[in-house]
This record gives C-alpha cells, structure tokens and sequence, in this order.
C-alpha cells in the first residue's frame, strides 16, 4: 500500500483516514470515508483501484466536472475512462472494449447509465471488484441533493454481484451516515470520519442589505486582486449580471452556469484551472470535482441553499492548507426565491393521482412501460419529483423496476448489407438475414423491429440488441438508440388509488417542510452568536472542533444580525384579475379547466412545471410578478379570489 503510494501516486505518507478506508477495502469490507472537502477521499478509491483485481465502477452525479479527476489519474498511468452523455457512440464503444479486455482499471458513470439496457448487458460480462459511490450523500433522503436513482444503487451492486462499496462525501450529518451506512451495510468501525473543522478557513459572514452588497463585493474583490476566487449566486441571469458589473469595475470576472453551452463551460473552468481566469461568479453548477488547490475565497452573494451546500461551496477554498476567507453576504432578501424553488418540486394532488390511475390502468399486462418525459408532461410533475414518486412506489412494493430500453434503434451501414452477411454462416448467418430483412431502410437509415424478428423469427430482443453492439463494435455498422423507455412490474394492482395519491403527497409536503427547515436551520447558523466552525462542525458531528477558533466573524465580535428585507406591498392592494386574467383564459382554452389555486401560486411565484412550458406561460403577463412574496401567503391570497 505504501509502496503503491509513493511509486505511482508520488505522496511520501497519507493523510489523516486514507490508509483507515484503504485498509477496510484491501481487506475485502465494504467503507465510507466521510472526509471534509479536499482532504484526499479520490485516493482512497484510485489506490484501492491500482491494487484490486478487477475494474473499479464509480458512481458520480455530475461527469462533466469529473474530467480533471481523468486527467489526475492519466497523468499517473492508471487506465480510466469514462462514458457520458456527451460522448460519441464511438468513443463510448471503445471505452466499453478497453474495461472488458481487462484494460481499464477504473471506469466512472453517471448512476442513469445503469438502467441503459447496452450498457447493463456489459456489466453482466465484466468482473467488478469495487463499486464506489462518489458524493454518497445523495443516497438518502435525508441528505441535500437527494438524488432519487441513487436508492437503487444497493440492487445494482446484487444485480452485478460486485462484492463491496465505497462511499466518499464530504458533507453528511449523523442522520445521513446511519441512512447510508445502513443501507450498505457497512461495519460501524468501516465508517471513516476525519472531522470537518478546517482550521485554514477564515468564515465571514456579513450583514449586508441587498441595495449595497454589489458595493461590498467590488470593495472585498480589489482588497484582493488577482487572487483565484468563486463567487456564488443563486440564478443563472444573477450571475451573468454580477460578472458584468465586476468587469466594469475592474476585476475581471466570467459567469459560470448550467444554461451555458458545454464547450463555453469547459473553457471558462479549464481558463480558471490554468490560473489564466481568477474570478468565477457561478450557479452551484461550478465546482464539483474541482480541483484547484490554491482557490482564496469563496464569497456567497447570495444565500447557499442549506448548511450542507455551504460547507461544500467553502470546502472548495484553501485545499494546499493555505489561509482562504470564507464571506456570506448575508440579509434575508432572496430567502422567498430559496424557498420557491422547494415548493416548485411538490407535485399536485391530482397529477399523482394522474399517475396512479396510469399505473392502475395496466393491470391485465402487469407491466407498466412509459417514457418519462410524456409522463411528466401528462401528470404535470417535474421529472426529478416523478423519479422520487417513482421510487417511493418502489418502496412500497407496487411496482419494480425490470428494464429501461430504447424503443428505437436505428443503424447506418458501413459495409453492404450482403458483405455484412457474408462474414457468418449457419444458424448465425440465418439471424442476421432477419435483422436485415425486418429492418425498414430509409435513404440513410435502418430502423429496427423487433416485433417483426420475434413473430417471424423469435429472435429475442436481448439477442438484436448483442448482435447490433457487436457490429458496431467490428465498424460494420454506425449505431443509434433513442426514446428510453422504463418498464416496470406491476406487484400489486388493488390498492386505493385516493388513500395512496393523498399519502403520497403527504410524503411530499413532509419533505418540503423538511428542506425549509434546512433553510432556516442556515439562517440560524449565520446569525449565531456562537464561533462559526465550532457550530458548522456540530452540525455534522464532529465534536473535537476548538470551541473558538478565532477566525471567524463571530470570534472576532462580529454577531450577524441579518437585515429585514425590504417591507413589500400589500397584496391586498393587487389586482387578481390584472395579474392572473390571462393566464386563467389560456389555461382555460388548452385544458378546458380552470386552474387551481397552487397552480395560479406557482405561475404567480415564477415556478415552472411542464404544463407551464405547454402554455409558454413566460409570454404571459403576471408571470413571476410575485416571486418576492412568501410562497404560503401568494397562495392564500389565490385562493382567496378563486373561491370568491
């Protein structure tokens, strides 16, 4: 282990937890290792890689900004790869060749990739020492950026008979640690945690009233110049204002969000990974997997979405160990846009209703086959929520999931079809007559059907699907897959579709209360009177943090007490009509009813749901023209009106 250490990844000695998780995983048990941000948790799974029999399958939620993490290991001769939504079939097929000759030691995915149908035919046929489950958090519900398709991961690890995990975070709570630990289960003594008091960061947070804090950054920006920083704002149209108003003032400065085209982003980080860009004004997009070690500050413009993100946010500062400040601009003036964004992934009584009278209605099949974005169209629930909703089912066990496929493949060929032919004979020669009989060829294009090879033929689905891969694979033909469609069982048909739409949306309203809770449990902590990493610490666990670290505002006699926001006109003195009237009219004339009143709050607070990208509500009048006011009051005041 040590010897691997220094000779392949150049470090004299580990630091604090690495050898501890090694340790647990060279020994054939499953781990986590809970470690604050940039403190090393990649190690603990490429080390164990190098030195595993097998390929190492890690599960990331956001690829992209995994390609750093690529390179780290290139650069040291360790064989990965990774496949992604973004590559070419090509290069995806010649990733997929290298593991399965044994090639790749580490293969990373998006955790969707596994209900890809190819690519789950590939994992039956590749040894799997490890499987490692990067930003574990997500797993449990309990945790921030709950991510539904996690839940599954316990069944895939079966399914593929991998015999242990590795679960990396750098931001779980108590709570969450016992969610995950269960869930895997992994021995207590398996669970590595180093502490999350990190003693180089100075956290400032500073009462600032929303009309100056473009002031105070300009101010905080020059006191600081040239230094490599990241400043974080809520909405993609934020950040593009703020780098702006940066550059005019002198600090040059670029936006960073999700609404960007991949190439803009890409080049805008690797500009800031090459010190050539020193300032970041981003979305929470920006900093996954980033690896910059010498970031100097983190500034929140406006407010993290909980303590969790946070952490996360400022865990990206001062990974060489270096001094690095922390600063929140802190008042209470985008806290309704914070909020709007929970209440938005609350679906509607009657579009879970919606979904459980689709489910109900395929009964005599016993299988339910849907593509998700007509789903989410239909029931009017947005497509991270429907996957929750989904999962929960599962939960339940009214349904399982069996497979996700293609309903359309689609092949180009690269040779003739009767040269193709002629590379087989017998029985095989006779199955790829029928593929390309069956198959109807446009000018370019063939597409596939599979009812017709299995009547004619019984030609199984699973068996098409091989021989295509393995053409592609040859270069004999360019393949295409398109429409994913999930299929699930049906287990249980007789429940009542009333109690369970209304329990179903309990479960939800639960959860959103939950995640406001986390909002305020936030506020609290920037208004602490109490040492900042002393409380930040406590929050996760860790009790050895010093009682006062004195670097902190709140050490340095700086209590926050954050500003009131500006007082907003009654609603009382609005228009329903004014506001409201078009967007009742047009939902009217597409749906033939009248909107509900959480319907009117949503279209009135800014929140976009499907029905709503149906209606191009944004052309409307009204739209978002409440998105300051508390959701909760918007919403009374809807109802008010509708029942009058």
């Amino acid at each position: 282990m040590h010897n691997t250490l220094e000779q392949v990844f150049g470090y004299p000695q580990f630091r604090p937890g690495q050898e501890r998780a090694i340790s647990a995983v060279l020994a054939g048990r499953s781990a986590a290792a809970i470690f604050p941000t940039g403190s090393g948790k990649s190690l603990c799974y490429q080390l164990s890689a190098v030195m595993l029999p097998h390929l190492t399958l890690v599960v990331s939620p956001l690829l992209a900004l995994m390609q750093d993490q690529l390179a780290f290991l290139q650069r040291h001769g360790i064989a990965a790869g990774s496949i992604d939504s973004a590559q070419s079939r090509d290069d995806a097929s010649d990733v997929m060749a290298r593991a399965k000759s044994g090639e790749l030691k580490i293969l990373m995915i998006s955790v969707e990739r596994l209900k890809n149908e190819r690519f789950r035919n590939f994992l039956q046929q590749v040894p799997i020492s490890l499987l490692v489950v990067d930003e574990a958090h997500c797993i449990s519900e309990w945790g921030h950026n709950f991510r539904p398709d996690y839940l599954k991961l316990p069944d895939y690890q079966r399914e593929f008979k991998i015999p242990q995990v590795l679960l990396l975070t750098a931001t779980a709570t108590p709570k969450v640690i016992a969610d995950m630990q269960a869930k895997f289960a992994i021995a207590a003594e398996d669970v590595v945690t180093t502490g999350f008091y990190r003693p180089n960061l100075n956290l400032w947070v500073e009462p600032v009233r929303g009309q100056d804090k473009r002031r105070r950054l300009v101010e905080w920006m020059g006191e600081r110049p040239g230094q490599p920083s990241i400043v974080y704002v809520t909405l993609q149209k934020t950040a593009e204002q703020i780098a702006e108003h940066l550059s005019r003032n002198g600090i040059q400065a670029e936006a960073y969000h999700a609404g960007l085209p991949h190439d803009q982003r890409d080049g805008i980080q690797k500009r800031f990974m090459a010190g050539q860009s020193n300032c970041i004004v981003a979305t929470i997009a920006f900093g996954m997997g980033i690896d910059k070690s010498d970031i100097r500050n983190v500034v929140h413009f406006d407010l993290p979405k909980s303590i969790e993100n946070y952490s996360q946010e400022i865990g990206r500062a001062g990974r060489d160990g270096q001094p690095s400040d922390c600063l929140v601009l802190a008042n209470r003036d985008s806290l309704n846009v914070l909020e709007n964004f929970v209440y938005g992934d609350t679906p509607e009584r009657d579009g879970i209703r919606r979904v459980l009278d689709e489910l109900q209605a395929c009964a005599p099949e016993g299988q339910w086959e849907f593509l998700l974005g007509p789903l989410a169209d239909n029931s009017n629930i947005r497509q991270l929520p429907l996957k929750t909703l989904l999962v929960q089912l599962e939960l339940r066990a009214i349904i399982a999931p069996r497979y996700a496929y293609y309903a359309e493949y689609r092949f180009k060929y690269l040779l003739e079809p009767e040269e193709l032919l002629a590379r087989f004979e017998g029985e095989r020669r006779d199955f790829v007559a029928a593929i390309i009989q069956t198959s109807s060829r446009a000018r370019t294009w063939a597409t596939v059907n599979f009812e017709a090879l299995y009547e004619q033929h019984q030609a199984e689905r699973n068996r098409v699907v091989k021989a295509l891969d393995y053409f592609q694979e040859k270069g004999w033909v360019e393949l295409e897959s398109k429409l994913m469609t999930e299929v699930y069982s049906l287990l249980q048909s007789g429940f009542d579709s009333a109690a369970l739409s209304e329990e179903l949306y309990a479960y939800f309203v639960r959860h959103e209360q939950t995640e406001i809770a986390r909002i305020h449990a936030m506020l609290d902590l920037f208004a602490t009177d109490h040492c900042l990493g002393y409380r930040l610490a406590e929050y996760f666990g860790d009790e050895n943090a010093p009682r006062q670290c004195g670097h902190c505002s709140v050490c340095h006699g700086q209590v926050a007490r954050l500003p009131e926001p500006p007082a907003l006109p009654g609603l009382g003195d609005k228009s329903f009509e004014a506001l409201c009237g078009n967007f009742i009219h047009r939902h009217e004339q597409h749906t033939g009813s009248l909107p509900s009143a959480e319907r009117v709050t949503r279209f009135l607070c800014g929140i976009s749901v499907p029905l709503f990208t149906r209606l191009k509500v944004r052309t409307i009048s009204g739209y978002a023209a409440l998105e300051d006011y508390p959701y909760a009051e918007v919403r009374t005041w809807a109802e008010q009106h509708l029942a009058g």
